[in-house]
């Protein structure tokens, strides 16, 4: 696995707060997890954290950017990671609130995806 670069050591540092957070590479860029779930990513060496529908507005109010990129055929796709305030990429406690959104939007999805699992039926047995 590649040695984080200067910028992806650097968030590390600053999320250390946050307990065990790991930045694991991934298409050319870091995928940030915490408790295993992924929350951030560092992508063209711009930090990104995860929203949803519980906090895309704070992040939009905010004027942040969210993640694009091009997509097959030319289309342009759309994440739901926007980028943090630029002083909190300085600021261990600013960085480590912004994380926290991501990390919480995480933790809903995950609870969304188990909670949408069907339900598995077990087989009846007959009495004869």
């Amino acid at each position: 696995m590649p040695k984080p670069n200067e910028f992806v050591s650097h968030l590390l540092d600053l999320l250390r707060p946050l307990g065990d957070v790991r930045a694991r590479a991934m298409f050319g860029g870091w995928g940030f997890y915490h408790a295993e779930k992924m929350f951030a990513l560092v992508a063209f060496e711009t930090f990104f954290v995860k929203a949803d529908e519980a906090s895309r507005t704070e992040f939009e109010s905010l004027g942040l950017e969210p993640f694009t990129y091009e997509a097959s055929g030319g289309k342009r796709a759309v994440m739901a990671y926007f980028t943090v305030p630029s002083d909190a990429l300085e600021s261990s406690p600013m960085l480590c609130d912004w994380a926290r959104k991501g990390i919480e939007a995480a933790a809903r999805a995950a609870d969304g995806k188990r909670k949408a699992k069907p339900a598995t039926r077990k087989p009846r047995h007959s009495r004869i």
